[in-house]
């Protein structure tokens, strides 16, 4: 019995451990992007990086900084 304990809170530590690690990793990278949405209601998204996302980025910035005060 006290070895399925041992076994079982080695278990969660290890995932514990590992969800920790993968939350560092994807809140550790921010990657801007600009979503469009349509009329008739489509969505794209356009990545950091792409040739419509460096168009659209300095203009989105500089509305959010407006916005914002």
């Amino acid at each position: 019995m006290a070895k399925r304990k041992l076994i079982g809170l080695v278990g969660f530590g290890t995932g514990v451990f590992a969800g920790g690690l993968l939350y560092r990793r994807s809140a550790g990278r921010r990657h801007e992007r600009v979503d469009a949405y349509f009329a008739d209601g489509s969505m794209i998204s356009f990545v950091e990086g792409s040739a419509e996302a460096d168009a659209l980025l300095p203009v989105a910035r500089t509305a959010l900084d407006a916005a914002r005060g």
